[in-house]
């Protein structure tokens, strides 16, 4: 019994060669010269015991297990009289009946010893789930039909077309007097990533919004990023980011990028879980931004993440003010951050950040240090970081939840303080409707940019795709 379900194992393999053989003989026959043909009747093709007797086969070639197979298992492969198998050239008819036939040899010997009750078992087996066979041929066939049809449609084979679009509509309950309306904004953006290897990334972005200057409410952090968005509002399009990541090696990734790449774009993280969930800015290291280096990071930048270890990485990050200036170049107006990271899957991530720079003119800026902590108890999460800038301090802690009623649902509360001595405080609860759709309502309380105390609601709507 065991022979016969042996054989069967065979057959597809036997049926496969068929199949492909016989197509490649198709195909081959009338390129054939009459005189290959002849001369193929005298080749007297040799049976093989093992894999490793073919001299023209290597454990690295793609087929070399299927080989093995024929051969160690079946014993119905064979080669040419000088030990060699030709794996790369056209076959004949002769070559594919001979080789046919030993296998077919094998599979009559192993059903030869089979009893009355196998077959029948496969009889009733192939009655049973004919139409389940018959189904899954359905779906095959319509798979491929897809696939041809996104092959002939798609976009790119090297650019993936990426798109997110945030809102936020902003209710004051305790503001200043010339703060007092409802607010409603948004920011669009395209990203076009490139890859040419698998592992590096081309990223152009496309971005508009319709927060500009003048007449809108000046609250700095507590809008989620609109407000200290790059480039003018009033829905203008704009070229927000130019940059290429790449491996060097398994340990080492580098950026060089041609604008919009700050201090927290080097960094493998920023430790915080604020920092994407919550609606303020203020949810991520506000020392980022603070180097005091104008423009940082609008013109040519550059940086490296150098993973020592899996858990323990360096980062290094240089961007400019004005590196497309012929009368200041890269080496004027400029910022850049040091950052040693201790990421775990457990209990502690952790990071300490140096950052400076010129701000052109040979005037140096004051240095920044900075430690940040989280510590995760399983989906509940501690954490924030303090900084220094020469005697004034800015810090954050907070709470964050995951998974918060409901998978791919983020909860949060923290406190923040700039080196301005500005504060903000927020609740938000960050609700995944769909893979595409992110709704977050937020309480705000502080002095954002120096405004007086301030209670604000706001609730952001993420679309992505």
């Amino acid at each position: 019994m065991s022979n016969f379900w042996k054989a069967l194992v065979a057959s597809p393999i036997v049926l496969g060669t068929v199949l492909s053989s016989t197509g490649i003989a198709a195909e081959t026959a009338e390129t054939v010269s009459v005189d290959a043909l002849s001369n193929s009747e005298s080749i007297q093709l040799a049976q093989v015991t093992s894999v490793s007797e073919l001299s023209d086969v290597l454990p690295s070639d793609w087929a070399y297990t299927a080989l093995q197979r024929l051969v160690e298992e079946y014993g119905c492969l064979e080669g040419y009289p000088d030990r060699s198998y030709r794996g790369n050239r056209a076959m004949t008819r002769y070559e594919f009946a001979a080789g046919l036939n030993a296998c077919l040899d094998v599979i009559v010997q192993l059903i030869g010893g089979a009893e009355g009750s196998d077959l029948d078992t496969i009889r009733r087996l192939q009655e049973e789930f004919a139409a389940e066979l018959a189904t899954i041929r359905g779906r095959v066939d319509t798979l491929e039909a897809d696939v041809a049809e996104l092959e002939a449609n798609q976009f790119s084979t090297t650019t993936k077309l990426k798109g997110q679009l945030d809102a936020h509509l902003v209710v004051p309950f305790d503001a200043p007097d010339d703060e007092e309306e409802t607010t409603f904004e948004y920011r669009a953006r395209l990203n076009f990533d490139t890859s040419f290897t698998g592992e590096d990334r081309l990223r152009i972005r496309l971005q508009s919004s319709d927060r500009g200057g003048g007449g809108t409410r000046s609250l700095g952090q507590a809008e989620g990023g609109l407000a200290n968005q790059s480039g003018p509002g009033d829905d203008s399009v704009i070229l927000d980011d130019v940059y290429y990541a790449f491996p060097i090696g398994s340990r080492i990734s580098a950026i060089i990028s041609a604008n919009s790449t700050n201090s927290d774009d080097f960094v493998t993280s920023t430790i915080v879980p604020f920092d994407g969930p919550s609606v303020a800015d203020a949810g991520g290291p506000l020392f980022y931004d603070k180097s005091g280096v104008e423009g940082a990071g609008d013109s040519f930048g550059a940086g490296l993440n150098i993973a020592f270890t899996d858990n323990i990485i360096l980062d290094a990050g240089y961007a400019t003010a004005r590196g497309q200036d012929a009368d200041r170049g890269i080496f004027d107006n400029y910022e850049y951050i040091v950052q040693l990271n201790y990421l775990s899957d457990g209990l502690i991530d952790a990071a300490v950040t140096y950052i400076n720079g010129e701000n052109g003119d040979g005037n140096g800026v004051e240095d920044i240090i900075a430690g940040l902590l989280s510590l995760d108890f399983g989906g509940f999460e501690v954490a924030g970081y303090y900084a220094d800038q020469d005697g004034d301090e800015s810090w954050q802690a907070g709470i964050a939840v995951s998974d918060f009623l409901g998978t791919g649902n983020a909860a949060g509360i923290y406190y923040t303080q700039d080196f301005d001595e500005d504060e903000v405080a927020e609740a938000y609860y960050a609700m995944k409707i769909n893979k595409y759709w992110t709704l977050t309502p937020a309480v705000i309380y502080g002095e954002p940019n120096g405004a007086d105390d301030a209670l604000y609601g706001a609730i952001r709507s993420t679309f992505k795709f």
